[in-house]
C-alpha cells in the first residue's frame, strides 16, 4: 500500500511540476523507481505511443556514450550492461522508450527491452539487431511497421545495399561465425531529405525514424529518433553525438539542417502497430513470441 501512495504520488508530481522537482529524469531515479512510475502509469488510458512521448522526457539532457549498453557481464565481447539509464545513444534511447511504453513493471520492462534488441530476445552479440534497417526493424515486426512510403508519397525514393554481418562480426573480434545471418542484399524506402518539410503532416508523436547515409554501400542507417510533440509543436528528440546528450529540437530546424548535409540521403519512418497502439494496451514478454508466429502466419 504504502508502495503504490508513493507511486501515485510521484506519478502527480512530476506531471504538475512540468519537469521542474528533483527526480524528473531517469538517470536521477533508482530502479526501483522506475518500477513505480511504470506500474502507475500503465493505469492510465494512455496509447503506447502517448507513453513513448511521455517517458522519452525522462532521457533529456542524458549523457551519449557508443558503450552504454552491451551483451551483460558473462558476454565474451561488449560486456557492458544490458540496461543503463545513466548514459545512453541514438538506438538505446529509441529501445528503453519503446520497451518503457509497452510496459507495466521494471521486470517486464526489462524483458521487453531484450526482446526489442535481440533477436527472439535471445542475448548475445551474434544475435543483437546491430542494424536499424537490416536487423532492427524486421526483427521488431510484431511491434513495428515501416510507415515511410505512407508517410513520404511522391517522395520517397529507395535504396539498396549488400548487408554483411560476417564482414561486421569478424570487425568486431568474432571468430565463431556459425550462427550469423547470411550476407544479403536489401531494398528500403525513405523520404528524400529535402522533401522532409513538406511530409510534416504525415508524422505522429511516437514515430521512429533513420536517417540514412547517402554514399554508403554496406550499411543503411547513419542515425535514430523519435517525433514527439512538445507544447503542441512537433519536436526530434534524439541522442547524438553533436551535443553528446540528449535533446530536443523543433522539427522544422532539425529538417532544414538535414536537409542541407550532403552526407544524407533522407529518413525512413516506422510506427507502433495501429491495433497494438490502443489506450491502456501492455504487451508482456512471454506473449511476444506468439505475437511474432502469429504475424509470420500472415
Amino acid at each position: 500500500m504504502k508502495r503504490f501512495i508513493f507511486a501515485a504520488l510521484f506519478f502527480t508530481l512530476t506531471l504538475q511540476s512540468g519537469f521542474t522537482g528533483e527526480k524528473n529524469r531517469f538517470f536521477q531515479m533508482t530502479n526501483q523507481e522506475i518500477d513505480s512510475l511504470l506500474t502507475v502509469t500503465s493505469r492510465k488510458s494512455m496509447t503506447i505511443t502517448e507513453r513513448m512521448n511521455y517517458y522519452s522526457r525522462f532521457f533529456l539532457g542524458t549523457d551519449y556514450s557508443w558503450v552504454c549498453t552491451g551483451d551483460g557481464p558473462y558476454a565474451l565481447l561488449e560486456a557492458y550492461p544490458l540496461v543503463n539509464f545513466k548514459q545512453t545513444n541514438c538506438m538505446v534511447f529509441c529501445e528503453h522508450v519503446l520497451a518503457l511504453a509497452i510496459s507495466d513493471s521494471w521486470d517486464n520492462f526489462f524483458n521487453n527491452l531484450q526482446q526489442i534488441r535481440y533477436r527472439d530476445g535471445i542475448i548475445g552479440m551474434r544475435t543483437r539487431n546491430h542494424y536499424t534497417m537490416a536487423d532492427w526493424l524486421p526483427e521488431n515486426r510484431w511491434l513495428l511497421t515501416d510507415v515511410s512510403r505512407t508517410i513520404g508519397g511522391k517522395y520517397v525514393r529507395t535504396l539498396t545495399r549488400t548487408i554483411s554481418h560476417k564482414k561486421f562480426f569478424r570487425g568486431k573480434g568474432v571468430k565463431d561465425l556459425r550462427y550469423v545471418k547470411p550476407d544479403r542484399k536489401l531494398t528500403v524506402a525513405y523520404v528524400l531529405s529535402g522533401a522532409l518539410l513538406k511530409i510534416k503532416t504525415g508524422l505522429k508523436p511516437g514515430d521512429i525514424g533513420a536517417i540514412l547515409f547517402a554514399n554508403k554501400k554496406d550499411i543503411f542507417s547513419a542515425h535514430m529518433f523519435i517525433v514527439v510533440k512538445k507544447d503542441g509543436v512537433l519536436t526530434i528528440r534524439e541522442s547524438s553525438t553533436s551535443k553528446m546528450s540528449t535533446f530536443d529540437t523543433p522539427f522544422e530546424k532539425w529538417a532544414t539542417k538535414i536537409a542541407a548535409s550532403k552526407r544524407y540521403a533522407g529518413a525512413s519512418f516506422m510506427r507502433v502497430r495501429a491495433d497494438l497502439n490502443k489506450p491502456g494496451k501492455i504487451i508482456l514478454p512471454w506473449d511476444i513470441c506468439g505475437m511474432r508466429q502469429n504475424l509470420s502466419k500472415k
